[in-house]
């Protein structure tokens, strides 16, 4: 390879470029001269088989072949698409920027993700943080270390989805409440929405996977009035200044005394409808003053702390809070149906 050789690579390669009249022939002689394993790119690997003397003089030859290619190139690119097909064209001049714009309408938030927001704002006003845990739990955190004995009905795999002889889909969000004691000193405040899992078949009322709000509570002076304020607060702010709560005796494995809570039911007043079932009241979940057993579970002293935990299903409080007969509803996501419920 000398100088002369690459003067007449170069007239060549114009001249192919010349000769080239459509777009694949043009892109050929790119390929050929520019690409990868193209003509130039070989020339500047044999550069060093040059002698010593000639070598800059023909680097710089090669230098300019690749440039005044280059340019010739995209000019006749630019050529090109300037003379495209008449139809493409005129398929371009049929839009008609005067028409107004197609707007989407903006989504909004699913009633169950509403509700949990709702639930967060509220007990956040009271001072509760927000914690979160696994779906796949240990037995021991969500059964054992909640005081639940070896013989309960809710390990039975006709109630709970066992994974393996340790590790289950957890059926409550109260195991998030161990984790966090294990690994914080009191005072504690949190609530924990999150996914559920039990083996419910699946009707107006119960579904296999559903959402709890777990609420925790533990210092030094926490008593049964002070759930009965906050629950009460809850209420109010969610379902409105009216509505009344009732605490009745209950019992659960994990707080002692236990109890379960109503509200009085928004749509009747009280007064009984078909959503309450003619009663007044619109049964919500559990509650209670956290058992001992618990404490001891995750290395506090009940004789130096307590507290009360209460739980709820959010799949209950938006049926109740935006009147759906039928929890299965919430997860066909029929977009007629949101719209006309949510807006």
């Amino acid at each position: 390879m000398d100088l002369e050789s690459v003067k007449k690579k170069r007239e060549s390669a114009l001249a192919e470029l010349a000769a080239a009249d459509n777009a694949a022939a043009i892109e050929a002689v790119r390929v050929r001269y520019l690409g990868r394993n193209g003509l130039i790119p070989a020339l500047m690997k044999n550069l060093k088989n040059v002698a010593v003397a000639e070598r800059p003089a023909v680097g710089r030859e090669i230098n300019a072949f690749k440039k005044t290619l280059s340019t010739h190139l995209r000019e006749r690119q630019a050529a090109q698409t300037a003379t495209r097909p008449p139809a493409t064209a005129s398929a371009e001049s049929m839009f008609d920027s005067s028409l107004p714009g197609a707007w989407r309408q903006p989504g909004s938030r699913h009633p169950v993700n509403r509700v949990i927001e709702d639930v967060v704002d509220i007990f956040a006003t009271l001072g509760f943080t927000v914690a979160d845990g696994p779906d796949i739990e240990t037995e021991h955190h969500n059964f054992d270390a909640l005081n639940t004995p070896a013989d309960h009905p809710s390990r039975d795999i006709q109630d709970t989805f066992w994974l393996d002889d340790r590790y289950l889909l957890r059926t409550q969000t109260s195991p998030v409440q161990i984790r966090v004691m294990e690994r914080q000193k009191p005072p504690v405040r949190i609530i924990a929405p999150g996914r559920c899992y039990r083996r419910d078949a699946t009707d107006a009322t119960h579904s296999a996977n559903f959402h709890q709000v777990e609420g925790l509570y533990v210092d030094q002076r926490v008593s049964l009035a002070d759930l009965k304020g906050d629950i009460a607060y809850f209420a109010r702010r969610l379902m409105g200044p009216d509505v009344k709560v009732r605490f009745r005796p209950h019992f659960f494995p994990f707080t002692e005394p236990s109890v379960e809570y109503d509200f009085s039911c928004h749509r009747c007043k009280g007064q009984g409808c078909r959503l309450c079932k003619n009663s007044g009241w619109i049964e919500i979940s559990g509650a209670g003053m956290v058992h001992p057993q618990v404490f001891r579970a995750v290395g506090y002293d009940p004789e130096c702390v307590c507290g009360y935990a209460f739980g709820m299903g959010i799949e209950r409080i938006a049926m109740i809070k935006y009147g759906i007969e039928d929890i299965r509803l919430l997860y066909e996501n029929d977009v007629r149906w949101l719209e006309q419920l949510i807006g």
